[in-house]
């Protein structure tokens, strides 16, 4: 007796099933997403009036590029919405877990595709994360034009991407969104269907809460908008105390070895050079919030009280060295506070920035026409035969000369009169720029060290 045979599946049924109870899972973030470039926010110099990618989208004729910008800034969304503008098939694959026969597999599906007449669009997520074989395996593809490639990517691709395949790419920079933007895209998910479709409502410090705590990425403020809503009865409106609650201790997005590192320390050392203590212990709270380490911070110090403060105030050196050697003694978290005490004072100090550029000048000058022995005057004697070759004739010991200072130039034959240290009047240094004048035999009338020749 043959096994009774049960009745074929509805496939398309449960396919549809699977489908619905997956959309009504997916985060408010997924369910928000544009489906066109009218509803993507932001990002006005590539997609306002005359913007260059617009502009290519609706023209169609998308090249491949590299999408680079901080975590919420609509990487995905674009590469999608473009996608879907065009007339070509969207393959997607995450440099994360794509290997280099996946890569393979979309050439050999695009090649497929193009007999046909149709187009490939490949969107590759962070495609800093590929290796050199993998990123060499997409160099003729792009370059015949087999696959529209876009790459997405949080790190600098010029640092991350080879040169032969950046070179092919188009660039475009993603800004992080402004709180404007933010607001469209947070008063959509409140009253759309897609979203909470007006199940709760959000009132000022709520949304000025939500804003603040979103850092300009999008994903991260409707996914904080779900989770205090989540927590909100229907027909209850958020404040700010659901949303700080929702936060928790949300992590800073700070990168010790990618962009936010470089782009911190550098606004910390402009702060600093700029004479700004609020904006310089600011950028010292994020770096230290994300985790860097407050050894390198020290060491900027150090390197700053020198390179922009030098002799207007030569107790900055002192003051960064004590707090380097505060954190390597106390360290974390009470260093914080020797860190924030030289900040502030490295950023007040008067600022000279005479010695640095001294030693450039005069290592450029060695550089340009190599060392120059120095005069026989100044060489030793005090080897054997030093004195029958001439070492040490002539020379003046400067405490028998008067006032302690030896007239003329010591610099090497063809170089009197180089001049390298030009000290400014600001602060102590202003002294040092008097003494050099005397020293230097110059009237006090031309400037902070003499007039400029030169070298």
């Amino acid at each position: 007796m043959s096994a009774r045979r049960e009745p074929p599946q509805d496939t398309d049924l449960l396919s549809g099933l699977i489908e619905e109870r997956r959309q009504a899972s997916e985060p408010l973030a997924a369910r928000m997403r544009p489906r066109s470039l009218d509803e993507v926010v932001g990002q006005p110099a590539l997609l306002g009036p005359g913007g260059f990618l617009r502009a290519a989208v609706e023209e169609d004729r998308v090249p491949s590029m590299v999408l680079y910008g901080p975590p919420g800034t609509g990487k995905t969304t674009l590469a999608t919405v473009v996608a879907g503008a065009t007339e070509g098939v969207f393959e997607n694959l995450s440099a994360v877990s794509a290997t280099l026969a996946d890569v393979r597999a979309v050439v050999a599906r695009a090649q497929d595709r193009l007999a046909a007449g149709t187009r490939t669009v490949l969107f590759l997520d962070e495609i800093h994360r590929f290796n050199k074989a993998q990123q060499d395996a997409l160099l003729p593809v792009v370059e015949n034009g087999l696959v529209t490639l876009i790459g997405a990517t949080t790190e600098n691709p010029y640092y991350e991407i080879n040169a032969a395949l950046i070179s092919r790419l188009r660039l475009m920079i993603l800004e992080s969104l402004g709180h404007d933007d933010l607001g469209v895209l947070i008063d959509r998910a409140l009253s759309e269907d897609r979203g909470l479709g007006g199940r709760v409502a959000l009132d000022p410090e709520g949304r000025e809460a939500l804003l603040a705590r979103s850092g300009g990425d999008a994903r991260a403020a409707l996914n904080l908008l779900e989770q205090a809503a989540a927590a909100t009865p229907d027909g209850a409106t958020i404040g700010a105390e659901a949303v700080l609650a929702a936060a928790g201790g949300r992590p800073i997005v700070y990168d010790r070895e990618g962009d936010a590192h470089y782009d911190t320390i550098s606004a910390y050392i402009k702060s600093l050079r700029g004479s700004d203590p609020d904006a310089a212990i600011y950028y010292l709270a994020v770096m230290l919030a994300g985790g860097e380490d407050p050894k390198y911070i020290a060491r900027r110090l150090v390197v700053q009280a020198s390179e922009d403060v030098g002799n207007a105030d030569p107790n900055a050196l002192s003051v960064a060295v004590a707090a380097a050697q505060a954190v390597e003694f106390v360290g974390l978290p009470e260093a914080r506070i020797n860190l924030a005490q030289a900040t502030a004072y490295v950023a007040l100090a008067p600022k000279s920035n005479a010695s640095y550029v001294a030693i450039n000048r005069a290592q450029d000058l060695v550089e340009r026409e190599g060392p120059r022995r120095p005069p026989l005057a100044l060489r030793d004697s005090s080897r054997r035969n030093a004195a029958h070759l001439g070492h040490g004739e002539g020379y003046v010991y400067p405490h028998d000369a008067p006032d302690g200072v030896v007239p003329g130039s010591l610099m090497p034959e063809g170089l009197e009169g180089t001049r390298l240290f030009e000290p400014t009047d600001r602060g102590p240094e202003a002294e040092l720029s008097a003494r050099l004048r005397r020293a230097r035999n110059e009237p006090e009338g031309d400037g902070p060290a003499g007039p400029r020749r030169p070298f």
